[in-house]
């Protein structure tokens, strides 16, 4: 867990948004064919998060690389949900060290 890289992730309130929107997907976002057990379509926080297609992959991949979040690739689509063992994990770092 490279905490650097957390803390550069959550130093942005669009990409804070985007994880508390992941947290509770079924609230904050439409029905999906299959639910929410790969995540949700980047396209779905594309348009929830009223920003071009290409700011939104970049933020997704500073969360993905800080290992915050993960993908699932499933036919043409890219779903993407919270890594809550990253976020535990996390937690306890916070609490031990800081």
């Amino acid at each position: 867990m490279d905490q650097l890289e957390i803390f550069k992730a959550l130093s942005n309130k669009s990409r804070l948004q985007i994880l508390t929107w992941l947290k509770s997907p079924e609230l904050h976002f439409p029905a999906q064919d299959n639910g929410y057990d790969h995540g949700v379509c980047v396209g779905q926080i594309q348009k929830k998060a009223g920003l071009t297609q290409s700011t939104v992959s970049e933020y997704l991949c500073i969360l993905q690389r800080a290992g915050l979040i993960e993908s699932t690739r499933v036919g043409q689509w890219t779903y993407y949900k919270r890594n809550e063992a990253a976020f535990l994990a996390f937690s306890q770092l916070i609490e031990k060290e800081l």
